[in-house]
């Protein structure tokens, strides 16, 4: 098996730096499990909702990369295959850092919890497209402007010491496990991908 090339760090992480989260994630995924699933899907949800899904769009969370560096943003991370827990997992990694971080606070459309409810699938897992996981002195300077632009963004988290990996869900407090195959893989195979 050929590993992939290890993540140029050409940024900043440290302890004390805020997690932020900018766009929703599973957007596309999502998107893509409505077109393949619609049969499966409209005992469920009416047609005219399938098709506000279909057709959604959200602001490009990439245009503004110079806007978060200005912010304060040190380091960036896109959400793409295998979702925005595997984007977290690679940044950490990358940088030989722990987080820890509010599974809740993760911004996400109900339209995607339930599709992925219907589909057997975890939208943390789902492919993203459209999101950003950045790392900020002040994450909330940088959630106010996504606020401006009508983009959903939150501070989930920081930069810890270590290399743990923390997820806290409500009470409960687990640890982010080596990513796997992304949801939209494996339900509908590789080439489900291609779209992207």
């Amino acid at each position: 098996m050929v590993r992939p090339p290890e993540r140029e760090c050409t940024g900043r992480m440290e302890p004390g730096e805020d997690l932020v989260v900018v766009g929703c994630i599973g957007q596309q995924g999502t998107k893509a499990l409505v077109r393949a699933c619609r049969d499966q899907l409209t005992p469920w949800f009416s047609g005219s909702y399938i098709q506000e899904i279909a057709d959604s769009r959200e602001p490009d969370v990439q245009a503004y990369r110079e806007l978060f560096t200005a912010l304060g943003a040190t380091e960036a991370e896109a959400a793409g295959e295998g979702g925005i827990l595997k984007a977290i997992w690679d940044l950490s990694s990358a940088y030989r850092v722990g987080v820890t971080f509010q599974l809740r606070r993760i911004p996400v459309r109900q339209q995607t919890i339930e599709v992925c409810e219907r589909c057997g699938c975890n939208p943390y897992r789902l492919w993203c497209g459209n999101c950003l996981v950045l790392v900020a002195e002040n994450g909330g300077r940088i959630v106010e402007a996504c606020q401006e632009r009508g983009i959903l963004a939150a501070v989930i988290g920081s930069v810890k010491e270590g290399i743990a990996k923390e997820i806290h869900h409500g009470e409960e407090v687990g640890y982010l496990e080596r990513p796997r195959e992304d949801e939209l893989c494996r339900l509908l195979g590789r080439a489900a991908l291609n779209d992207f």
